[in-house]
């Protein structure tokens, strides 16, 4: 039995710690109020544990470790026991010790003292007790809210309640002056300077208590609200007590809402109704996440496709629709069986094949469930509301099944078949893979590449020219090729039948100069006669092409490679080498022979392995197929009858041209251990009756669910009995995409009948990258229109490609390629070199990188947040374009976020602690012109973005919600109205328009909010907590709260909106005037000189809003054009029926101004007349680049403009002495 040694002192915190944490224990430890055994005195509280003799010392090790001895009990009561011993050592006693300290005579120690000293003295004071009990009065405990919180649902347990007792909350704050358990009692009588020190800090406290409430918002207004920001979620989280601090802080912002959002249940689609389904009028909204490798990391291709995907779903929840975005994984077979054989090879020296596949598959779950949800901690960060307890995993028992009975049906239809065809083959792998998981690599000539398993870089982008003798003759046939190594698994040379040259050479045949094989020349309409010499050899056997014409002329398919890259089937010496050994060996024998020609530089793709960076070698294997010409016309009709919509619509030309032109069957095998096992069996017969079958005959495979299923199947066939059959099930595993394929049903229980599957399925929407519209999108629509009888979405959005801001494609090699958790965290130029190092670059490509990201972040990234992120992203997203992203205008959108942060910050102190918005949001009647105008533009924001919603007008949500509340919202309407509400307090009179201004901004404020809500979910939800409610029972969260839609903001105005713009174009011209007469702190008076009583009018009705936003002194308004206007202004047109007059005379000494502006000019003429001289230059065109030319250009149009104004102005100000 365990043994706790804790203090006998009955408000020792450490040992009220551990006494706590025993009290969860299933076999609770004996206490004893003794010392600990002889060589840890006064190491108390200490543990020493019965099974082994060990002790643990120290409060946090043992009550951690007591803890531990919890996990016994059920889920709920550790998490909560774990939630307080955290909350004890990492919030409560700091803010104690804040507060205990200078009551305890500890003055004049800092903030990092504090915290030293609280060490020493952590086991004299029972912190939390006596700053509760003794210390924070009411007010106190109302700014720390959701500590007290916290604390009173922790003292309410039975467990504390039986160690602490009861707890009675502090009135009224005494200083403490003595200990009744002699911790601080000095233990004999008090002398008189003893009694006079007491004095000297009773008067001390007094005074501490006057100003503790400031000192302690000051001292906590950001540490308290940073603390709370842990424990919000577990208190109200609609009562955000803590004032807003000065700044935005995206950090601050981020820490605490998305718990908050996962535990009220805000993303299930359950939410707000008894059962997903009832009828909903609203509808519904479906969206499976496209799954992200369980290897994988956040990429900003994953960035933006999850803003995009959270912004639809947000907005569809807010909308009233029963809503579900559905999450998951894809066991990525090549992807993550190359991480566990590295890291096995690594760690333990050993291949999978040491291990054996079932060894070597425990060692891959062993792997996911360590480090396989790091994708999904990525995906909170940016704030998606993905319903989590619905996350599947493509290899979960429910998904195999699907997978496993997708497969049997296919192959009891014959859409499944067994085939021998050319792979795109990895030998570094020994698998096939697909053609996404081929790179293509461009080259413009000869070009040196590393390949695996080869020392010396090998040779690519060279055309390699020979000839081949004709039988019986002198006669010689030139051909070409970039893989001379394949000339040795020739078949014929093809010559188009309409070449004139070759006419004379039908039926004859060319011998192979290296073993006695002779090769017909044929005939073949795909050769292009006009490049090289128009002779092509053929290889069938390694290349797709060349497989084609084997086909159609019956030729030999000779295969010279093994699995592993060496040559097979081949005459001496090349039996046996590795494939690029030969290369050069046969071009040398071909020299000796006199048969080689010329070798030339020759632009290439060459194909290589995205996962092991081989070179793809073309190869025939025994394969599984899928036909797939009958679903793909299925498909292709679908999209053309318009019951599947793909946007943009300039990816239908792809998707036609794939669907209507399928030259070849998906092959779905591949040669891994980890993944679904095909669930097909070789069949063997054992009856003298019945000829042995090969591998190719899809009469002797066989599939089924279990063994014996397969083996019933098999005896039915052959009609024997069921012990006659030997089966063998095949080696191989799906294609991923394959068990993709089915994940819009197969997460749903398919073929299992669910309430889910009848609800969710058919989807709504697939929002994905076009760069897998035929990989995964087509897949899904053919095996879903074929298994399910139905489409499994509605629509396909497609967004674009994610590249640097100087349009490149993100490359590791570059430097470029952005974790956008650095973007949201911030990260140093160093922290981006070090990354590089744990990549897979070279010494050379890394240098190069480390180059690319000093030219790109000099300065490193700076933070950023999620919220700037997401809206970066998204206005990026035009239709059809490639997205050139550059950092610093995420930065510009985290200034936008503190923009927001400051106009909510004064519009709360605007309306005040009193403020009860209306119960419902409409017109009074009693709006003035301002109100008007903004409500006007919140309403044409609205209408924007709804329509934006809808038509996936990404850059145009954004566009509308930032020019409302940065240009309308802040820099006009909040401007105007700050005389209204400063003047309401003095002024009875204004009291009324104060109040419907303060409806107006409390409406704008709310919408414009829940407008930026699905963009910025994080900044909006933190904001509008602190708002008012308009009722009672309104929604706790504004991420569950109506989106707004015109049919209730319909107070859109195109006539306030021209007579606005009208006011602001005046305002901008004045603004323009102060500028050009440097008037930045002096106000002018300000005549505008109208041009017709109507418009006099107009200036009248805006005339506060004129002189508060151009910062004028007054403005007057006069009309006609000899209208009486003061000497000494300067002069601008506003419009055609408005000229500013902005007073100066009196203002500003013109003498010097003239003096300063004539300088200028001297240095304008000067600068002109030197680029005039340098572009009048006879050499100037045909030497200057076109660029510098623009440049040039520009410089002097603007020097001309400047010096335009100089002069202007120079007249003004002589006019005026």
């Amino acid at each position: 039995m365990d043994t706790l040694y804790v203090s006998p002192h009955p408000d020792d915190f450490r040992s009220l710690l551990v006494l706590i944490a025993a009290e969860y224990c299933p076999s609770r430890p004996r206490i004893l109020t003794s010392e600990p055994p002889e060589g840890h005195s006064g190491s108390r509280p200490a543990l020493l544990l019965g099974s082994n003799g060990t002790l643990l010392t120290g409060a946090s090790a043992v009550s951690w470790y007591l803890s531990s001895l919890a996990g016994e009990s059920d889920a709920k009561t550790v998490s909560q026991l774990w939630q307080w011993l955290s909350f004890a050592e990492n919030e409560l006693a700091p803010v104690s010790c804040a507060v205990v300290f200078p009551l305890l005579g500890v003055t004049g120690v800092g903030k990092q003292s504090v915290f030293t000293r609280n060490r020493i003295l952590f086991c004299h004071v029972y912190f939390f007790s006596f700053s509760f009990q003794q210390a924070l009065e009411p007010s106190d405990r109302q700014s720390l809210i959701n500590l007290t919180r916290w604390f009173v649902t922790c003292i309410n347990q039975p467990q504390f309640a039986k160690v602490l007792g009861k707890i009675r909350f502090c009135e009224k704050m005494v200083p403490v002056l003595s200990s009744s358990h002699g911790y601080l009692s000095p233990g004999k009588p008090k002398t008189e300077a003893q009694l006079k020190k007491e004095a000297k800090k009773k008067e001390k406290m007094e005074k501490f208590q006057q100003k503790k409430e400031l000192e302690e918002k000051k001292k906590h207004s950001k540490s308290t609200a940073m603390c709370q920001r842990g424990f919000i979620f577990l208190a109200s989280c609609a009562d955000v007590a803590s004032p807003l601090p000065d700044s935005y802080s995206p950090q601050y912002v981020e820490a605490a809402w998305y718990p908050w959002w996962e535990k009220q249940g805000f993303f299930k689609p359950e939410y707000g109704r008894k059962s997903i389904s009832e009828p909903n009028p609203r509808g519904m909204f479906m969206m499976c996440i496209p799954p992200p490798n369980v290897t994988g990391s956040l990429h900003l291709g994953h960035a933006l496709t999850n803003a995009i995907q959270d912004c639809l779903t947000r907005w569809h929840r807010m909308m009233g629709e029963i809503t579900l975005w559905n999450p998951g994984c894809d066991h990525a077979g090549i992807a993550t069986q190359v991480v566990v054989e590295k890291k096995l090879m690594r760690e333990h020296s050993l291949s999978r094949h040491d291990l054996g596949r079932e060894n070597f598959i425990q060692e891959v779950w062993k792997w996911k469930n360590e480090k396989g949800d790091r994708i999904y901690h990525q995906l909170k960060k940016l704030g998606s509301s993905l319903d989590w307890d619905r996350a599947c995993f493509t290899m979960d028992p429910k998904l195999s099944y699907a997978v496993q009975e997708a497969f049997i049906r296919l192959h009891d239809d014959g859409v499944i078949y067994r085939s021998k065809r050319l792979v795109n083959w990895s030998c570094t792998l020994n698998s096939a893979i697909s053609d996404i998981e081929v790179d293509k690599k461009e080259l413009t000539g000869r070009t040196l590449l590393p390949v695996p398993g080869y020392k010396e870089k090998v040779e690519f982008g060279v055309l390699v020219t020979f000839a081949y003798k004709i039988e019986g003759s002198d006669e010689e046939v030139i051909v070409a090729t970039t893989r001379i190594e394949t000339m040795l698994g020739d078949t014929a040379v093809a010559v188009h039948p309409s070449d004139t040259r070759y006419q004379h050479l039908k039926g004859k045949m060319v011998v192979h100069p290296f073993c006695d094989r002779k090769m017909p020349i044929v005939y073949d309409e795909f050769v292009d006669m006009s490049f090289g010499t128009g002779a092509v050899k053929i290889t069938p056997a390694h290349d797709h092409n060349d497989y084609d014409v084997g086909v159609r002329h019956k030729l030999d398919f000779i295969n010279i490679f093994d699995e592993n890259g060496y040559l097979i089937n081949v005459p001496a010496p090349f039996l046996g080498m590795k494939r690029f050994d030969a290369r050069k060996a046969v071009l040398q024998a071909l020299k000796d022979k006199g048969q080689f020609k010329e070798i030339k530089d020759n632009p290439m793709v060459v194909p290589v392995c995205s996962r092991s960076k081989d070179i793809v070698e073309p190869l025939l294997k025994p394969q599984w197929y899928v036909d797939c010409s009958d679903m793909g016309r299925q498909a292709a009709d679908a999209v053309r009858e318009g019951r599947l919509k793909i946007i943009p619509d300039h990816h239908l030309k792809t998707w036609f041209n794939w669907m209507d032109n399928i030259r070849w069957d998906w092959c779905i095998s591949r040669q891994l251990w980890w993944g679904h096992r095909i669930p097909a069996y070789f069949i063997t017969v054992n009856d003298p009756s019945v000829q042995l079958g090969e591998d190719m005959d899809g009469r002797y495979w066989v599939s089924g669910r279990t063994e014996d299923e397969a083996k019933a199947k098999a005896a039915k066939r052959f009609g024997v009995p069921p012990e006659r059959i030997t089966l063998r099930q095949d080696e191989d595993v799906l294609d991923t995409w394959f068990s993709s394929g089915i994940f819009p049903f197969s997460i749903f229980g398919w073929p299992n009948e669910s309430e889910d599957l009848n609800v969710f399925y058919p989807g709504t929407l697939l929002e994905t990258g076009h760069d897998i519209l035929f990989f995964w999108v087509a897949r899904m629509v053919m095996m879903g229109i074929k298994l399910m009888g139905k489409l499994p979405f509605k629509e396909v959005y497609l967004h674009a490609v994610v590249r640097d801001a100087h349009g490149r494609k993100m490359s590791k090699s570059l430097g470029n390629v952005i974790d956008p958790l650095d973007v949201i965290t911030g990260i140093s130029l160093e922290g981006l070199h070090a990354q590089l190092l744990d990549s897979n670059l070279d010494p050379v490509e890394i240098e190069k990188a480390k180059q690319g990201q000093k030219s790109d972040y000099p300065s490193g990234i700076p933070e950023c947040g999620t919220d700037a992120l997401r809206f970066a992203l998204c206005a990026y997203t035009s239709q059809g374009r490639d997205i050139n992203l550059d950092v610093n205008r995420i930065l510009g959108y985290r200034h936008f976020c503190n923009k927001l942060w400051n106009a909510v910050k004064f519009a709360m102190k605007a309306l005040g602690e009193k403020f009860v918005p209306a119960a419902k949001t409409q017109l009074s009647g009693q709006e003035s012109v301002s109100d008007r105008w903004i409500l006007s533009r919140l309403c044409a924001a609205v209408g924007l973005c709804g329509t934006g919603f809808q038509a996936y007008d990404f850059p145009g949500i954004t566009t509308a919600i930032y020019n409302f509340w940065l240009y309308e919202l802040c820099d006009v309407y909040l401007e105007s109205v700050k005389p209204v509400l400063s003047q309401a307090d003095r002024d009875d009179a204004l009291q009324t328009e104060a109040d419907v201004c303060r409806q107006t901004l409390y409406t704008c404020l709310e919408v414009g909010l829940r407008l930026l809500s699905p963009i910025m979910p994080f900044v909006t939800e933190e904001l509008f907590q602190r708002l008012p409610r308009r009722q009672q029972d309104s929604p706790p969260s504004i991420s569950v709260t109506s989106y707004p839609e015109t049919s209730e903001f319909c107070w859109h105005s195109e006539e306030v909106d021209q007579q606005m713009e009208f006011v602001m174009t005046v305002v901008r011209t004045i603004r323009s005037l102060r500028a050009d007469y440097n008037l930045t702190k002096m106000r002018a008076e300000c005549y505008l000189q109208c041009i017709d009583s109507d418009t006099v009018a107009l200036v009248e009705q805006h005339k506060l809003q004129i002189q508060t936003l151009s910062y004028s002194q007054s403005v007057h308004a006069v009309v006609g054009p000899g209208a009486a206007v003061p000497e000494g202004c300067a002069i601008a047109i506003a419009s055609d029926r408005c000229t500013v007059h902005l007073l100066l005379k009196g203002l500003i000494d013109t003498e010097k101004e003239v003096a300063k502006l004539t300088v200028k000019q001297g240095e304008l003429e000067k600068q002109m007349c030197k680029l005039k001289e340098k572009m009048e230059k006879s050499d100037y065109k045909e030497k200057v680049p076109a660029k510098v030319q623009e440049q040039d250009s520009e410089k002097l149009r603007q020097s001309q403009t400047e010096l335009l104004k100089v002069k202007e102005a120079i007249g003004n100000f002589r006019r005026m002495m």
